[in-house]
Order: C-alpha cells, then sequence, then structure tokens
C-alpha cells in the first residue's frame, strides 16, 4: 500500500500489519452491508500521518494524490481548493 501526493511517497504499508486480515474485514463488513464489485472499503491507514509531522503537510487545494496496492491498481484525486 502507498500514498503518494505531488509525486513524493509520504506512506508505504502491508497488509501484512494490518490488524485484521482482508478475509476477516470482508466477512465483518458483509455481515453488515451488501459489498458490490468496485466498493471502495475505508480501514485505517499506515504510517506517515500528517498531524504526527513537524510541521504537518495537510493536503491543499491543486495538490495531486495518488494511492494504491501493488497488483490491484490505483486511483489518483486531485485536492479541490477549500472555499469559505
Amino acid at each position: 500500500m502507498f500514498l503518494d501526493v505531488n509525486g513524493k511517497r509520504m506512506q508505504t504499508g502491508n497488509t501484512k500489519k494490518m490488524i485484521f486480515d482482508i478475509k476477516t474485514l470482508v466477512s465483518y463488513m458483509s455481515s453488515c452491508m451488501s459489498l458490490h464489485p468496485g466498493d471502495i472499503c475505508c480501514t485505517g491507514t499506515p504510517p506517515g500521518v500528517a498531524e504526527n509531522m513537524s510541521p504537518p503537510p495537510y493536503l491543499k487545494g491543486g495538490e495531486e494524490v495518488i494511492l494504491g496496492i501493488d497488483k490491484l491498481g490505483e486511483q489518483k484525486h486531485s485536492i479541490i481548493p477549500f472555499k469559505d
């Protein structure tokens, strides 16, 4: 698992370090709701959380975030600027 911000690797993880394995997570979630192909299940975050850095590099409008899992795929997102 990884997360890049503007081409810089910010987080790297491995499913082996998760508290619950994927089989257990899918089993539990499917007992509470219907799961369909393409559903995204957010379960937490690997090391590298911004609030634990000094200064914290919080996301800003215009930045590009790419997250992915090896052999599974990637998602690319552009951060939209916040307007009051």
